[in-house]
């Protein structure tokens, strides 16, 4: 039906990109050429005949999204970012896995212009698509209008068996297909091989309705050579109305090579004659490496002018907008740039009694909810936790198929869908994305959180229940490792408040920062630290550490350091300790705040002269012998938990104020 619109010169397009692809990995020593030569026809009908972009202005925000998953494929991307004009020059391409060059082994966000979304461990670029596509249709339901379809877009994918098999990726597509994502569209590239061998040895079920029962529209192209019908199924594929799709299509890994449909065709180059072979089989024998016919250049670059059209139209649009709806224009523009409104610190101030203990997740869930009616941007919710998280934002909705507008995301039993998605939201430039779990359950959000911090993502994870006060449900959902976990991941900032007014403030600090960030929030009601009594509790945490209580002798003998629930713990034996006017007290939320702060500072708190020290926190040790000093010492958990009582636990594993007194008066005496 289709035929006419293809002919020889994209077959040759196709074919370059192939070659051009395997010369990468060819000329890096290393890579992966199985997948660009298989599956090369895919994305070339998709970038040349469909995807809506401007190469010139790659950051446009109702261009169409196009996520690489199966992330050791990139040298299909770079071979197809050059021939677009994203400036990624012939040099680039042969730099590819090189030191400092724009084309490394995995795509990364920010290093090399076109690039959507970091990928690498597969199954996080799936579950980062639907993100993107639920941020679409949030967006198009909050600023679209008659006659103004500012956000209409579509998200595309190409996803391996790989991907397929991993459990973030089977999450995501159960999730997006309770959501309804119609402008979902993931181009399955099914050669049947893995690394060790046919898909037959570990891949037996059937896929295609494994996703209609998911509730996506799966369409099954049996030749993935066939450009034609490429182009009917995403054509059809973006009619679909209520159903994300998945698409198909069998190819032949290593397609051309002496190696196709061979598992050695995924991970190691062609080899010299390998690819003088694949080079005659596409009919270039007697060309060089990185041959490109004038023809082909052309082509690519006549494919983009549709979507530098589309990009033009769509600033004329946008301004058109700002004269008719300029409130909204200008809640968009914020947002996109990423700033935050002015005045929001000021504004967003919740009190809280200091005669009324309260936990910190309770009091996250007031800020939280104070926030929201001033961040449009603030969407998230909870992998089925909400009520214990505190994450539900009152009077603003599900988001649902029906309530796509709806602010309160219900992600299910899906902690690893969960952090690709926040991962998607972020990327979208548009919003400010949370996501709630136990702090135990941390450990399933892991890779998605790495890969925010590798793009340096806005998005706050609220990790709750937050050491081994969960009492009863014991040792498995006690969290012992993981605030080191957390701590020992860069880019990450963590944040362990002692009361309410500690998380009011880490809030307000986190949200300037812009950066993947976790609060650790008790499950206990803490004594709330007022500002009446500790002033400090309003500036100090957004330092990452600060006096809390000065050692009232005016020179400290002895630091007691303390996080989260312990900071109370420790102000409590204080009052039976007799030489409490030779302790200073530091409340020390957040390493990785307090490592940015100047030497002076950090000195003025911890300084050197002080050599007796105690660390007091209900988690691993971990990570703290760089602050205890010479002669420190350190209450900790470094065992698993036990069954019991909150109160029980603490008290047996050194949580007491008898135990705390005991390691002070043996700092002073010793």
């Amino acid at each position: 039906m289709k035929a006419s619109l293809y002919n020889r010169k994209d077959e040759a397009s196709v074919s370059t990109l192939r070659l051009y692809s395997a010369d990468m990995v060819e000329t890096a020593k290393s890579g992966h050429p199985g997948l660009p030569l298989g599956a090369a026809p895919l994305l070339y009908v998709l970038w040349t005949r469909f995807l809506k972009h401007d190469p010139e202005h790659p950051d446009w925000p109702d261009r169409d999204r196009f996520v690489m998953s199966p992330g050791h494929g990139s040298a299909l991307l770079y071979a197809l970012l050059h021939f677009s004009g994203y400036g990624l020059s012939l040099e680039d391409l042969k730099n590819f896995r090189r030191l400092g060059s724009r084309t490394p082994g995995h795509p990364e966000r920010g290093v090399t212009p076109g690039v959507e979304c970091t990928t690498g461990p597969l199954g996080q670029g799936f579950a980062a698509g639907v993100g993107l596509a639920v941020a679409e249709r949030s967006l198009a339901r909050r600023y679209n209008r008659p006659g103004f379809p500012l956000f209409d877009h579509h998200v595309y994918a190409l996803v391996s068996d790989g991907d397929l098999m991993e459990g973030a990726a089977s999450e995501a597509a159960s999730f997006a297909g309770a959501q309804g994502l119609n402008k979902l569209i993931y181009l399955y590239d099914d050669n049947g091989i893995t690394i060790e061998g046919s898909t037959d040895l570990t891949f037996t079920e059937d896929a295609r309705e494994r996703f209609r029962s998911y509730g996506w529209r799966v369409m099954v192209l049996n030749n993935g050579e066939d450009l034609p019908a490429l182009h009917q199924a995403l054509e059809d594929a973006r009619q679909e109305r209520e159903r994300p799709t998945l698409v198909m299509c069998r190819t032949i890994l290593g397609r051309g090579s002496p190696k196709a449909g061979k598992a050695s065709a995924h991970g190691e180059p062609l080899g010299p004659e390998a690819l003088a072979e694949t080079r005659a089989f596409y009919g270039y024998g007697d060309k060089e490496p990185f041959f490109a016919d004038p023809r082909v250049r052309q082509n690519f670059l006549e494919r983009t002018q549709a979507g530098r059209k589309a990009r033009q139209e769509w600033d004329l649009l946008f301004g058109a907008y700002a004269k008719a709806f300029p409130e909204e224009h200008g809640e968009i523009k914020r947002r996109l740039e990423g700033k935050l409104p002015k005045g929001l610190e000021g504004r967003v101030l919740p009190e809280f009694p200091r005669e009324k203990p309260l936990s910190t997740r309770a009091a996250s869930g007031i800020m939280l909810n104070a926030l929201a009616p001033e961040l449009p941007e603030l969407l998230g919710g909870s992998a089925d936790l909400a009520p214990s998280n505190k994450t539900h934002l009152e009077g603003m909705g599900s988001c649902l198929p029906l309530n796509p507008e709806g602010r309160n995301i219900h992600f299910g039993v899906r902690e690893a869908a969960m952090g690709g998605v926040l991962n998607g939201l972020a990327l979208s430039g548009a919003f400010r994305p949370f996501g709630g779990t136990f702090l135990v359950f941390s450990d399933y959000l892991k890779p998605a959180i790495r890969l925010a911090a590798l793009m340096e993502l806005p998005i706050l994870y609220i990790l709750t229940h937050d050491s081994v006060g969960v009492g009863e449900d014991g040792p498995t959902h006690q969290p012992v490792e993981h605030l080191a976990a957390l701590r020992a991941t860069p880019g990450v900032i963590v944040a362990r408040p002692a009361d309410a007014y500690e998380t009011r403030t880490l809030y307000h600090a986190l949200l300037k920062r812009g950066l993947p960030a976790a609060l650790i929030l008790s499950r206990q009601n803490l004594p709330v630290l007022h500002p009446d009594a500790y002033p400090e509790v309003l500036t100090g945490p957004a330092r990452g550490a600060y006096v809390l209580k000065e050692a009232s002798s005016g020179k400290p003998e002895i630091i007691a350091i303390a996080t989260g629930s312990e900071v109370s713990l420790v102000l409590a034996a204080l009052e039976d300790f007799p030489e409490r006017a030779r302790v200073r007290v530091v409340s020390f939320p957040s390493m990785e705040l307090f490592n940015e702060q100047s030497e002076e500072y950090r000195e003025s708190v911890l300084p050197r002269a002080v050599e007796k020290r105690l660390v007091v926190e209900a988690g691993s040790s971990f990570g703290w012998d760089r602050y205890l000093g010479a002669k420190g010492g350190i209450i900790s958990v470094d065992r698993f938990g036990l069954s019991a009582p909150a109160e029980v636990v603490f008290k047996e594993l050194g949580f007491s104020v008898e135990n705390v007194v005991s390691h002070l008066r043996a700092l002073l005496d010793a």
